[in-house]
């Protein structure tokens, strides 16, 4: 019982930390829970998550993958209802990353006839089918949707919903309110610990700043990407990454290294060296540890602040992750 228990505690934890933003810490608790033994909604939780944080890291390959694991375990709505919906939502979601929004649109429908009055936080199944409708070319049911999704979320009280239906109405939007609803769910998301979504509202807001008249809107957009940009970096989103970068090529502006671009410049010599300083180590200590001369590891730790574009090691932890 006790087990159940903490594979439970650690699973909703996997799903509030993706929830988050931190997509990699979440990744890891979710591919060591996927090896144990978990009963079908919790497999299913499981699957659907990865395939979540797999798509925002780009890693589309390994997301498809696991939507064919899924397909087996629990599109059957003979099994178990409220998987079979949380399976299609996420199939929904690999139909749209492959730009199939014909697909897309039937799974998020079928999540919706199986849990029609699901959580709107955690099966938001009106959000995606209202940007596909938009995407086939269905404007006005993409519409009618999307109001119903921002009715329910404003009713759950869930502040997240609320941003992400907000989010999702500027997208479908055609009464040109695309800023102030996403203006609107900035604001809904000022208490609450969602980054990732927050970094997503941010470089849509940016582009549509640049679209616009508003006399702040570079400052203001440099601002919006630079966080979005920082985030992405952080976290190896290259989808928004990509995203970022491109809204900062349209304003003249050079993309800044991101963390992991910067260590996989490192050679294994020097990661090692980098990672002993960062945790604390004098020269002499870690010449020690390695079994090479001190001025060797004077000679490493140069290279690694040049390449990282730091001074010295005092920014060093902080670089690494440490």
């Amino acid at each position: 019982m006790q087990a159940l228990e903490a594979t439970t505690s650690q699973l909703h934890d996997a799903l509030r930390a993706l929830r988050a933003g931190r997509v990699r810490e979440s990744l890891d608790v979710l591919a060591t829970l996927r090896a144990g033994d978990l009963d079908l909604p919790e497999q299913t939780m499981v699957l659907a998550a990865l395939i979540d944080a797999r798509l925002a890291r780009g890693d589309l390959a390994d997301a498809l993958g696991l939507g064919d694991e899924l397909d087996a375990l629990a599109l059957d709505p003979t099994v178990h209802r409220d998987s079979a919906a949380l399976a299609h939502h996420a199939r929904g979601e690999l139909a749209a990353a492959l730009s199939d929004h014909v697909a897309a649109a039937e799974h998020y429908l079928a999540a919706g006839n199986l849990a029609p009055d699901s959580d709107p936080e955690t099966l938001p199944w009106r959000a995606g089918l209202a940007l596909a409708l938009v995407r086939t070319g269905r404007p006005r049911e993409a519409q009618e949707r999307v109001l119903e999704h921002v009715a329910v979320a404003r009713a759950s009280g869930s502040a997240y919903a609320l941003a992400h239906a907000l989010r999702t109405q500027a997208s479908v939007d055609a009464t040109g309110q695309r800023i102030d609803l996403l203006e609107a769910a900035q604001a809904a998301l000022a208490h609450v610990s969602a980054e990732r979504l927050a970094a997503q509202i941010d470089t849509d807001l940016a582009g549509l700043l640049l679209l616009s008249n508003r006399p702040d809107a570079a400052a203001t957009s440099l601002l919006l990407l630079r966080n979005a940009e920082a985030y992405a970096g952080r976290q190896e989103q290259w989808p928004l990454q990509s995203r970022v970068r491109r809204l900062l090529e349209r304003l003249g502006e050079q993309p800044h290294r991101v963390q992991s671009e910067a260590l996989a410049s490192l050679t294994a010599s020097e990661r090692r060296v980098a990672q002993l300083a960062a945790s604390g180590l004098t020269n002499r200590l870690i010449a020690a540890e390695l079994v090479v001369t001190i001025k060797a590891v004077e000679w490493h730790l140069s290279h690694v602040y040049r390449k990282l574009g730091i001074a010295s090691r005092t920014r060093l932890a902080a670089t690494l992750g440490s």
